[in-house]
């Protein structure tokens, strides 16, 4: 029986490039391992920092070394490596922007071949905070105090910004979260426990992106759940964050030791059920595909449990938090990485 071949893409123009990187090779020793490995044929495709395709001996290489390497001086982004037409189903392994926000699956959509993950809508509106919590509201989904900014009120006149910042405090009070909407995994976000505070991470943001998001704190317990499927998706047994820093900033949640993964957390079971229909909720709401993880607060004070995000290519290392949940549910990772490209063959047909 001929083997399938897998174009495993991954690295790309953005910060979780090297993150990227590490899951790509976790992904690719899973699809040679075991039965899958008289399934598939991995054919590895590495994107540089600056978006260039490598030729299939550097991609290896850098997946083998784990690592990134220099880009290309000049290069033409449109100038696809040898074996791109042979691949019969993409793997993108692409965290962040350029990645998991439409804009590969677009690519990938107009070649007409299954790739595993959300579509171009899914992806888009999983990586936009703002247009996810819009999704997520009108799901009925509840979620912190939020506010809605954009660049111009920073940067265009002293009474728009004015009036943003007494928006802010009258609204969400101190501590408030400021977030680009569209950075992913942590980048670029701040913790403001006052107006001094919130003008920085303000600026900050602004600069990285054309869109933000300034949420209430709350003080709750970080909750996450996987979810596997397509018209009928399955949630995973439900995992806690814990950790000593401030919050789960990017560097917390990407050196080891800083966090630790509990699973299963040790939730009442009611919360655990509303933890799980919740994820299987905000996947629907945002139209996503194969695989998604939901990260959620939980407020013991109130009992009561609040969205915050879906990650629809969440970190895939063997460490990372969304293949350890199927684990800990019955899906070892190489079965777990058979059954997601089996949903993307499934979508693709149908």
């Amino acid at each position: 029986m001929s083997k399938r071949r897998i174009g495993l893409l991954f690295g790309g123009r953005s910060g979780e490039h090297d993150v990227s990187v590490i899951s790509a090779g976790a992904v690719a020793r899973a699809l040679n391992s075991g039965e899958n490995g008289d399934r598939y044929e991995v054919l590895p495709f590495y994107l540089d920092r600056e978006g260039n395709w490598r030729d299939r001996d550097t991609s290896l290489a850098v997946l083998l070394a784990g690592k990134a390497c220099e880009p290309l001086p000049e290069a033409d982004p449109w100038t696809f490596p040898t074996g791109v037409a042979d691949v019969e189903v993409w793997w993108p392994v692409l965290h962040g922007p350029n990645g998991e926000d439409g804009t590969i699956q677009g690519l990938l959509k107009l070649a007409r071949k299954p790739f595993v993950g959300s579509d171009v809508l899914g992806s888009a509106v999983g990586m936009d905070k703002i247009a996810m919590k819009m999704a997520f509201a009108a799901a009925g989904l509840a979620q912190v105090p939020f506010v809605i900014a954009d660049r111009s009120q920073i940067y265009s006149d002293p009474c728009r910004y004015t009036h943003l910042l007494e928006q802010i405090e009258a609204e969400l009070g101190y501590p408030c979260f400021v977030k680009p909407a569209n950075l992913g995994s942590s980048v670029g976000i701040s913790k403001c426990r006052s107006r001094t505070e919130l003008e920085a991470a303000l600026d900050q943001a602004a600069q990285l992106d054309r869109r933000l998001v300034i949420e209430a704190g709350v003080v709750a317990r970080e909750v996450e759940c996987a979810v596997l499927g397509n018209d009928f998706p399955k949630a995973s047994v439900v995992g806690e964050i814990s950790f000593d820093a401030d919050f789960y900033d990017y560097e917390t949640k990407y050196t080891d030791g800083r966090a630790q993964l509990h699973i299963p957390a040790e939730l009442p079971p009611e919360v655990v059920r509303e933890v799980q229909d919740g994820a299987i909720a905000a996947f629907r709401a945002v139209d996503a595909a194969g695989l998604s993880r939901v990260d959620f607060f939980y407020v013991e004070a109130t009992g009561e449990v609040l969205i915050n995000e879906i990650n629809t290519l969440p970190g895939f290392t063997s460490l990372s938090m969304y293949p350890q949940l199927w684990a800990a549910s019955g899906v070892p990772y190489e079965e777990l990485t058979h059954r997601l490209i089996e949903l993307a063959l499934e979508r693709h047909g149908a």
